[in-house]
């Protein structure tokens, strides 16, 4: 006697479910967080402006000079202008940030109070 598969649909179902989980696993950890950085780098390259310091994808830094549709011109040394597409542009440094290497502007003094001596009764 030969025993009869039950299950059917069910069956099936239990086996897509695993890899269906997986990519959902897939899309909610890898995916998704690369659209998000992929639009604020398209934000951060949309956002650009003459004077801006820049980090390239090569690692150079400079100063933006004059910016066009899909290409830029970085100073990266006194005189020294290059064109540069903007999706190579990795990075907006801000001027007013402390660099990592550098420490923080020093605080102002604190002004102290003179200690008093009480006389002992």
């Amino acid at each position: 006697m030969t025993a009869t598969p039950d299950g059917g649909i069910a069956a099936i179902a239990m086996q897509l479910l695993p890899f269906v989980g997986i990519f959902v696993l897939f899309y909610f950890l890898l995916i998704r967080p690369q659209q998000k950085r992929a639009k604020e780098h398209a934000a951060l390259i949309g956002a650009i402006k003459r004077g801006d310091e820049v980090t390239l994808s090569n690692g150079m830094i400079g100063k933006v000079t004059r910016v066009e549709d899909d290409k830029a011109m970085v100073e990266i040394a006194q005189g020294v202008n290059v064109a540069v597409v903007k999706a190579m542009i990795s990075d907006v440094r801000n001027r007013t940030a402390v660099a990592a290497n550098d420490s923080p502007p020093p605080a102002k003094p604190v002004a102290t109070r003179a200690k008093t001596t009480r006389a002992k009764v």
